[in-house]
């Protein structure tokens, strides 16, 4: 049963914590996803029978969360995740999905003193830019900058609405642009079929960021929902590789 957490910027989220032995493994879900997909779902049920802590969430205008999607931005989000941490004690193992592994990211540069890993699975930093931004033709950024938003069609559900604030915040949050140190061990999954985030993008991360225990993991067909038995137990393993190194 999920609760509810009122954020320091007064957004309410929802959030779903079970006690356990730290580090708490935490979840970050991607861009209009929520804690009841697949991969939330299943490592808490992973996390639980091995006697971990977890915790999954909501950001604001996701899932049961208050808001409306298109009033969020990354720094939102962000804030959301942040606030999230602040129910547990101690360490925490961050997972993060697509967007949630650019959050993820944000995170380990504004508190790597209290994060023993870090595993992401086609993670998206950055994708505002130059994902979005950098893809958009001339009638698109007008959109964006004189209506203030544009509407994208979306491999799941309805189409994205993409907001010049999202864009405009997005900027201000970008992490392979400057120093990104990840001093824990960090494991990145990504799969070659994945049409959302390109390999690129994760070899461009592997280069990036500096760190003493960094893996990228590459899996041929997977693609970016990364959610079949085999994605999942890749996932598990690479849980399991940065528990065992920390």
């Amino acid at each position: 049963m999920a609760e509810f957490l009122t954020t320091p910027q007064g957004r309410r989220i929802a959030y779903d914590l079970t006690a356990g032995k730290g580090p708490t493994i935490v979840f970050l879900s991607g861009l209009k996803s929520d804690m009841e997909g697949t991969k939330a779902v299943w490592l808490k049920d992973w996390a639980l029978a091995r006697g971990y802590g977890y915790l999954r969430f909501d950001y604001s205008g996701h899932g049961i969360s208050d808001g409306a999607f298109t009033d969020g931005c990354i720094g939102d989000w962000f804030e959301d995740a942040r606030a999230a941490l602040s129910l547990v004690q101690g360490k925490v193992l961050l997972v993060g999905s697509s967007m949630g592994g650019w959050q993820a990211l944000l995170l380990a540069r504004a508190l790597p003193d209290r994060i023993a890993g870090l595993v992401t699975i086609a993670a998206a930093p950055d994708f505002t830019e130059d994902g979005f931004w950098a893809e958009f033709d001339d009638a698109q950024r007008k959109a964006v900058m004189e209506q203030g938003q544009v509407s994208l069609p979306s491999d799941y559900d309805e189409p994205y609405i993409i907001t010049r604030r999202l864009i405009e915040d997005g900027r201000e949050r970008l992490v392979l642009r400057a120093p990104l140190h990840l001093p824990f061990p960090s494991r990145f999954l990504q799969g070659t079929a994945d049409s959302s985030v390109s390999v690129a993008v994760a070899t461009r991360l592997l280069d990036h960021a500096t760190g003493p225990d960094m893996r990228l993991t590459l899996v041929k067909d997977a693609d970016h929902r990364f959610s079949d038995d085999r994605c999942l137990s890749l996932i598990a393993a690479a849980v399991d590789e940065v528990l065992a190194a920390g």
